[in-house]
């Protein structure tokens, strides 16, 4: 599943090449792709001629700004957002219209983007595996909360001073569970996912099922190095372009370049690039841990 880096890369991608991007239809082909409205009809209503005028993240979340079409593509004025959760497999691609359309395909915007010579028709299109994936319009005016409802549910950003190591402490107090199945809750630290999970518990030497209250009470500075791990994993793959696992691509297609660094993920059976123990494998919440029995307590 896309984690934060990866959707922060996507939307530097969108943020770049396709602001002034005019929507001029909408081809559904997997209807259930588009949460809101409920009816196609209203979402294509809503987005068709109005242009992009900006990109924003908010945890795993893509928030396009639309404004109304006028020139050269230049959008004005508030005509809403355009919303997109990636899911497990979700891609957002830029393509030019003769580009063939994949198997996979569930939503496609036509419509022209801005040049210099003027207008130049242009794609962009939801490509989605595993269907998961999710697409909203939020009219003018509403908040993007109230429509895209997942948004109620996110702690603060990585990156924000609302992460801090006096929130994390007073977060993790008295919780039982382990400080792996937190970093991937949603609702304590927007963004981060297993990847990045296990990547910032090896580089603050904690192992993935110290329980949350036994770090919250430590005098230590662990919390303190967990706080600045997480922050630096993720902006190490933000600078890598996201990460080489799994199904992501940016907006060009391209994968991104993380997997080539990392610590632990994906690692199992292979020796510790810091002690050189065999770094083992566990399942926590469901989900594969991976961490090195030697360097993290």
């Amino acid at each position: 599943m896309p984690e934060l880096p990866e959707v922060e890369t996507v939307r530097r991608g969108l943020q770049q090449l396709t602001l002034g991007f005019v929507v001029s239809d909408v081809d559904a082909l997997l209807p259930r792709t588009i949460a809101a409205p409920h009816l196609v009809e209203q979402f294509t209503a809503g987005v068709v001629g109005n242009g992009l005028t900006g990109w924003q993240r908010r945890g795993k979340y893509l928030l396009g700004k639309l404004g109304a079409a006028e020139g050269k593509g230049q959008g004005i004025g508030d005509r809403g957002w355009l919303g997109v959760h990636l899911r497990m497999t979700g891609q957002l691609l830029w393509v030019a219209p003769h580009t063939p359309v994949s198997k996979h395909t569930r939503v496609r915007l036509l419509g022209m983007a801005q040049s210099d010579t003027g207008g130049k028709p242009w794609e962009l299109r939801y490509v989605d595996q595993r269907t998961f994936g999710r697409l909203w319009w939020v009219p003018p005016g509403v908040e993007t909360s109230a429509v895209i409802t997942g948004l109620q549910r996110l702690g603060p950003e990585p990156f924000s001073e609302g992460f801090s190591v006096a929130y994390l402490r007073r977060s993790l107090q008295n919780r039982k569970r382990s400080i792996k199945s937190a970093l991937l809750d949603q609702s304590l630290v927007a963004g981060i996912g297993n990847i990045y999970a296990d990547e910032a518990l090896f580089l603050s030497g904690i192992h993935p099922l110290t329980p949350c209250a036994t770090l919250a009470e430590e005098s230590g500075s662990r919390l303190d190095k967990l706080r600045d791990r997480v922050v630096q994993v993720l902006r190490t793959s933000i600078e890598a372009g996201g990460t080489a696992f799994s199904d992501f691509v940016g907006v060009t297609g391209v994968n991104g370049n993380y997997g080539g660094e990392a610590w632990v993920y994906g690692r199992d059976g292979e020796p510790c690039k810091g002690c050189g123990a065999v770094l083992e494998r566990l399942k926590i919440a469901g989900r594969s841990s991976h961490f090195c029995p030697q360097c993290q307590r």
